[in-house]
C-alpha cells in the first residue's frame, strides 16, 4: 500500500520527518497484518468444534460459575471476538478488509501531525481514484495527491506525483465515459470524440510540464539527482496517437495493464535519493492547518486487531 505523503495541501506528518514516517509505517503495516492473518487462520472449525464439546460436559451452574469467574478475561477479549466474527471468507478478501482498516491511518497521516491539523474534506474518504494509487501500488511508493505548490509566493496546483525507489513519475490522469475516444493532434490541443460529437480539450501535455517544471527546478536548486517522466494516464478510454513527446508516456486501457504491473512488480526498499527527492519537494508544499486542540491526544500507531 503506497503511502501518502502530501494530499492537498493539508499538513502532513511526512513533512515533519520524511525519513522517519516511511520505515514507521512499513513496520507498523507489516505487524497488524501479521496479527490479523493470525488471528483469521486460527478462526476455524476445529477451535469452534472444541468449545462446543467443553460446554457440553458442563452444567449449566458449572457455566455460570466458569463466565462469573472469567468475566474480566471475556471483557478485554470482547473486542478481538469481534473482529474474528466479521472476518472475510478468503484470504484475498481478507487484505482488502485490512487495507480498507489501514485507509483512515493513511489520511490521518497525512493531515495532522503531533501538533497541528488540517480539515480534510470528506470527499477523499470515499476517492476512489486516491484508494486506487494507495491500495495497489508498493508500500515504498510516495504518493503526493494533486499537491499545492508555493512557488514565487503563489500557490499552483500540482500533478498527482509518484515517488518511487527509482524515479519520479508525474501522472496527468485522463478519464471520461468510456465511450469517448481522445486523439493527439498537438502541443496544445487535443480531440475529444464521443458518439458523433467532436469537442477540443487542452492538452495534458500543458499540465504536465508545468508540473516538471517545479518538480525539477527545486531538486535542481538542492542538487538532487533524481529521473523524472511523465505520463498521460486513462484507465477507461483509448488514446489514439502517432508518437510521444520526450520523456512522456501515453498510457490508455489498453495499455493500462502493462503500465500498472510493470510498476507493482517493482520490488525495492526505499532510497535515500528518494526520501531526499521527496523532503525537498514537500518544503516548497503550501501547508494550511491549526494547533491541534490540547485536549486530543495524538495516536502514533494504528491497531487492526483487537478494535471494535
Amino acid at each position: 500500500m503506497a503511502q501518502l505523503i502530501k494530499l492537498q495541501n493539508y499538513i502532513s506528518r511526512y513533512e515533519w520527518n520524511i525519513y522517519r514516517y516511511p520505515s514507521q509505517y512499513i513496520r507498523l503495516k507489516q505487524d497488524n497484518w501479521n496479527k490479523l492473518l493470525y488471528l483469521w487462520n486460527t478462526d476455524d472449525g476445529m477451535t469452534e468444534e472444541k468449545d462446543n464439546e467443553e460446554e457440553q460436559k458442563q452444567s449449566r451452574f458449572e457455566k455460570w460459575k466458569t463466565f462469573r469467574k472469567n468475566k474480566d478475561e471475556d471483557e478485554k477479549m470482547e473486542s478481538e471476538s469481534t473482529v474474528k466474527r466479521g472476518l472475510p471468507q478468503s484470504e484475498q478478501e481478507l487484505k482488502q478488509y485490512f487495507l480498507n482498516r489501514l485507509l483512515p491511518f493513511q489520511l490521518k497521516w497525512a493531515t495532522s501531525t503531533v501538533s497541528n491539523v488540517s480539515f480534510m474534506e470528506k470527499k477523499y474518504e470515499e476517492d476512489v481514484t486516491l484508494k486506487y494509487f494507495l491500495q495497489r501500488f508498493p508500500d515504498t511508493y510516495l504518493l503526493m495527491y494533486y499537491p499545492i505548490f508555493h512557488i514565487k509566493k503563489a500557490p499552483v496546483e500540482g500533478e498527482i506525483i509518484f515517488i518511487s525507489p527509482v524515479g519520479i513519475e508525474i501522472i496527468y490522469l485522463l478519464e471520461e465515459d468510456p465511450q469517448c475516444v481522445f486523439t493527439v493532434q498537438d502541443e496544445r490541443t487535443w480531440l475529444k470524440r464521443n458518439e458523433n460529437k467532436d469537442s477540443s480539450i487542452l492538452s495534458p501535455f500543458i499540465a504536465l510540464k508545468r508540473s516538471e517544471r517545479i518538480v525539477r527546478g527545486i531538486l535542481n536548486k538542492y542538487n538532487v539527482s533524481f529521473p523524472i517522466t511523465k505520463t498521460v494516464l486513462s484507465r477507461s478510454n483509448r488514446i489514439d496517437f502517432i508518437s510521444e513527446p520526450f520523456n512522456t508516456k501515453i498510457i490508455d486501457k489498453n495499455s493500462c495493464k502493462t503500465w500498472f504491473e510493470s510498476r507493482r512488480s517493482l520490488v525495492s526498499p526505499l532510497k535515500n535519493q528518494q526520501l531526499k527527492a521527496a523532503e525537498q519537494l514537500l518544503k516548497y508544499c503550501q501547508t494550511t492547518s491549526v494547533k491541534r486542540p490540547e485536549w486530543e491526544e495524538d495516536e502514533q500507531t494504528f491497531t487492526i486487531v483487537g478494535e471494535e
